[in-house]
């Protein structure tokens, strides 16, 4: 039964972080086949697909000869072996019966990287950001200004929060990292008043414009009523002036996945959200009901075609200011639009998580259906592909959240506790190949977010690829002057205290406000090591804490140092609570000063100053 297991991918358990070994149970067993699809007596050979990795410049031997497609439609006769010219990208070589065909990933030696690279990147909470001109949250425009600012004080990067769509709904699920799409992006995020057209409803936009900014001033953010406001208005100016000859082209560009998600989108206001509570006749894209509903709301699905259009721009726009770096969540909604296109890939059943570890003794659930690894196989990897092509789009780099994920990811059956999944293996070799193509193609490079349980070769495979580890101040026991060179290093992230939370101590206080039970041994552990790091005693100021943290940082030499928007700020609240769902705000904190006050403050300045002396000294 393991040998059988082990063709699925499916661990027969797992070692938790203390080292005991957790056997997985015949009910979790059979519950993850029946996610993946297959019942216990199916052979993993009737997936029938196969992939060749070809390296650039080396001759690979292939078993059979056959024609090559290449991507860009061309053939090829291969006879022995793949040419070392080959072009990086995706062929298909087909044999003698055409239903038997290989897919050749030819993928460079490693992903795009420049090993002189030391640079410091600005981390922010896009939504968290609000000018005089935003609209109650932070926008793309807010991000070109935040971007040339960044740029004046010396940063090499713009390190943002998830753009990705959401159901086009309300309630507006608030988390970056629970998307409907992860290819597509929020229109919550588009600055109205830049979009062509806005001129022709300047008389309505100025008669409301009291009530939108009053939205800036909340304490919370108000998504719901963000979007009201910005989907009304950007209504009355597609009924007013359309789109031009650029839509179109990038209407042909994306093709027939624009349209999916533009009809589920359509979809969604009509019946919701989640498509899996839809009438069955709508669950299946390719259904003869799907296609008549799209024949009568032409209309209204050019128009969230029109909005990822203007996305597109508008992030390109701030992209030409400073490289933006990209954060891709490890998966999507099982609701939402990718699921709904991609359902036959993804786990019914079935979602991903982490064992218990020193954090969480329960082990945690994301809610994120996984893909089927030999399905993903099947669909030559395009659900993948596409993913991370588009997280790559307008791009300076790209951050993949549990980059582990590329290896092996934590199944747990649905209805079961957390502790009670198991690992399941993915084509890793692939996945990375794909990446590599990727970041190729965009020119630029990758993080893996490789933080929690670690198998011991995954590090070195992500080096291997040129793919940076990550490393984190509040983790680590080492200075930051010892970080391997390889690393994105960080303070801290979005889902832990920020510097002036933990110096203070009021993060540690609004977990128990909030009824958690944070650890005291844990809390003092970290200060401990910020106390070291930044050569601080107790009577520091938070401002001196913030400073001597990020002085400690300067002398990494990490290629990439990330500062967060939050500690320029001295902000004490963290934006996302693990383990909450209603006693926090999670993704819901705004900035406690516009963005024009915080470009004026000396902190940011100073710290910039720290982290750019680093750089000017390599």
């Amino acid at each position: 039964m393991d040998d059988y297991l082990q063709r699925w991918g499916i661990h027969p358990g797992f070692h938790d972080m203390f080292g005991n070994w957790h056997a997985a149970s015949a009910e979790t067993i059979n519950a993850l086949l029946a996610a993946m699809r297959v019942d216990s007596q199916e052979s993993v050979e009737t997936s029938g697909a196969e992939v060749r990795i070809g390296w650039y410049g080396e001759t690979i031997q292939i078993d059979r000869a056959g024609e090559l497609e290449l991507e860009d439609g061309t053939s090829l006769r291969i006879e022995a072996s793949l040419p070392p010219d080959l072009p990086v990208g995706y062929h298909w070589l087909r044999h003698g019966d055409r239903e038997a065909r290989t897919l050749i990933i030819q993928r460079p030696a490693a992903c795009h990287f420049d090993p002189q690279m030391r640079i410091w990147g600005l981390a922010v909470q896009l939504y968290a950001v609000h000018s005089e001109s935003s609209w109650g949250i932070g926008d793309l425009a807010d991000l070109k200004r935040l971007a040339g600012w960044a740029r004046e004080l010396g940063a090499g990067a713009l390190l943002i929060n998830p753009l990705s769509a959401a159901a086009p709904i309300v309630p507006q699920q608030a988390s970056p990292y629970f998307p409907s799409s992860r290819r597509f992006r929020n229109p919550l995020y588009l600055s109205v008043p830049r979009v062509p057209g806005a001129d022709r409803i300047a008389p309505a936009l100025a008669a409301a414009i009291p009530d939108i900014r009053s939205l800036n001033q909340a304490a919370r953010l108000d998504r719901d009523r963000v979007f009201a406001c910005k989907m009304q208005a950007l209504q009355q100016i597609w009924e007013m002036v359309g789109a031009d000859s650029g839509f179109e082209a990038y209407q042909a560009q994306q093709g027939e996945d624009l349209q999916v998600f533009s009809t589920y989108c359509a979809l969604a206001e009509q019946h919701g959200g989640d498509w899996r509570k839809w009438r069955s006749e709508f669950r299946d894209p390719a259904s003869a009901a799907v296609e008549r509903f799209a024949d009568a709301h032409q209309d209204r699905i050019r128009f969230h075609a029109w909005l990822q259009w203007l996305l597109d721009r508008q992030l390109s726009d701030a992209a030409a200011e400073v490289p933006l770096i990209q954060d891709l969540p490890i998966g999507v909604d099982p609701g939402g639009a990718d699921a709904w296109q991609w359902q036959d890939v993804l786990a019914q059943g079935a979602t991903v998580g982490a064992p218990p570890d020193f954090f969480n003794s329960d082990g945690q659930n994301w809610c994120l259906p996984p893909f089927i690894p030999h399905r993903l196989k099947e669909s030559g990897f395009r659900p993948f592909i596409q993913t991370i092509r588009a997280a790559l789009r307008h791009a300076g780099g790209l951050r993949i959240d549990h980059v582990m994920g590329l290896f092996r990811l934590f199944w747990i059956p649905e209805g079961f506790p957390a502790g009670s999944g198991t690992y399941v293996r993915y084509p890793a070799d692939e996945l990375l190949a794909v990446v590599a193509v990727e970041s190729h193609r965009a020119g630029a490079w990758i993080a893996g977010e490789d933080l929690g349980t670690v198998e011991p070769h995954v590090r070195q495979r992500l080096q291997e690829n040129r793919m940076l580890s990550y490393r984190l101040m509040w983790f680590e026991e080492q200075l930051p002057r010892d970080y391997p060179p390889l690393t994105m290093a960080a303070i801290t992230t979005h889902d832990l205290p920020t510097v002036a939370g933990l110096w203070s101590g009021t993060d540690f206080t609004a977990q128990q406000q909030i009824g958690l039970r944070p650890s005291r041994k844990g809390y003092e552990q970290v200060r401990q090591r910020l106390k070291q790091a930044a050569a601080l005693d107790d009577r520091a100021t938070v401002e001196q804490a913030i400073e001597g943290a990020y002085q400690a940082m300067a002398a990494s030499p990490s290629a990439v140092l990330v500062a967060n928007l939050e500690d320029m700020a001295a902000m004490e609240q963290r934006p996302n609570m693990p383990g909450t769902i209603d006693q926090w705000p999670n993704w819901s904190i705004p900035m406690p000063e516009p963005l024009e006050r915080i470009e004026a403050a000396q902190l940011p300045r100073t710290i910039a100053e720290t982290l750019g002396s680093r750089v000017s000294a390599s």
